[in-house]
């Protein structure tokens, strides 16, 4: 994805997930993977998709076993919208 592309699409997520703290992060060698983060914290992967002339954009967001609080752990409320 081109550096204009990019921002567009990072506009787009930060406005549609309410957060100014997504950043997508261009790959070094073209070719690679756009890199999704939050508050400098990869998470997953955004990848373009061009099918037939149609435009598209897979967010993947990976979250290990190791970043998620203990089983035992009480659950936060849910955030109102």
């Amino acid at each position: 994805m081109k550096t204009q592309e990019i921002a567009r699409v990072q506009a787009y997520l930060r406005r549609l997930l309410g957060s100014e703290k997504l950043q997508l992060i261009a790959p070094v060698r073209a070719g690679l993977t756009v890199e999704l983060a939050v508050n400098g914290e990869v998470i997953g992967t955004v990848d373009r998709d061009d099918e037939e002339g149609e435009v598209s954009y897979a967010v993947t967001i990976s979250v290990l076993e190791e970043d998620l609080p203990p089983q035992d752990a009480p659950t936060p409320p849910a955030r109102k919208r």
